[in-house]
């Protein structure tokens, strides 16, 4: 199953929900990590236990079950944008639903969430709900607004950006100021997947995309231009000025290496 998702920066990415069979290997990894990592806490909080009473020692047990089965998860999915060890083993990445990173709100509320469905029903209930929902959510995902995807082999190459041939001259006399690097990555993403957008969406990105470059360029495109080949016009018109600026100053780079290398004022060697 595919999926297109797009960032909060607008960003079109071609994300596909993680498979049923990558997600439970992910969790199971991810579990036994936490069942080891608390027997040995358990070990050493008993040991650290013996001196006190049993009320005591009851809280420092439970504190250390919070930890494993809370604190450390919602860390570790905070700091490392959504990826555990398990996660990361396989592949996948834990996203919200509008496919920008996750923060600590989503990340405690999964944590708490697995308490119930992945450690007090032996991961019943999460498997249950991840075969019903059509992305594999269990019911922490659906109560943070987040799922998985891939994040590895789940990237195809983007088409190459053609000058639209009507707008070759137009681009080529036109102002572009330098476009902010968030928008630019956004419009080539959008163009290299508008075919497989749904049309509303396509329509919609698109015209958003158009509008908010048209502000770096003077003058506008002519009227009556479809806003994907405006957009086209653009990326490519600014690719094919970088490229030349490049050339250029990488011929310049060339000619000062030479005369570094000649001797001063270009003296020739005297003559033996």
């Amino acid at each position: 199953m595919q999926d297109e998702i797009v960032i909060g920066e607008g960003v079109v990415l071609d994300a596909r929900p993680a498979s049923f069979a990558t997600r439970m290997l992910g969790a199971l990894i991810d579990v036994a990590t936490l069942g080891f990592l608390g027997f040995l806490l358990l070990v050493a909080g008993g040991a650290a236990g013996r001196g006190l009473d049993e009320a005591a020692f009851a809280a420092l047990l439970i504190t250390l079950v919070v930890m494993v089965l809370v604190v450390i998860p919602a860390t570790v999915e905070t700091l490392t944008r959504g990826r555990s060890l398990g996660k990361l083993a396989m592949g996948i990445r834990i996203v919200r639903d509008d496919g920008g990173p996750i923060r600590v709100r989503h990340a405690v509320i999964r944590a708490l969430t697995g308490v119930l469905e992945i450690w007090f029903s032996a991961g019943g209930v999460a498997l249950i709900a991840s075969l019903v929902h059509p992305q594999g959510k269990r019911l922490g995902d659906m109560l943070a607004g987040t799922y998985a995807v891939r994040v590895r082999g789940g990237q195809r190459p983007l088409p190459p950006l053609v000058m639209p041939h009507e707008l070759a001259g137009w681009a080529r006399n036109a102002d572009i100021r330098r476009l902010p690097d968030g928008l630019a990555l956004s419009a080539r993403q959008f163009l290299g997947r508008a075919d497989r957008l749904h049309v509303a969406s396509r329509v919609r990105l698109g015209n958003q995309l158009a509008g908010e470059m048209e502000r770096y360029v003077a003058p506008g495109p002519p009227l009556g231009t479809h806003p994907e080949r405006f957009i086209a016009a653009v990326l490519a018109e600014r690719r094919d000025r970088e490229f030349a600026h490049a050339s250029a100053a990488a011929r310049t780079a060339a000619a000062e290496a030479v005369l570094l290398h000649r001797l001063p004022h270009a003296v020739p060697d005297p003559a033996v």
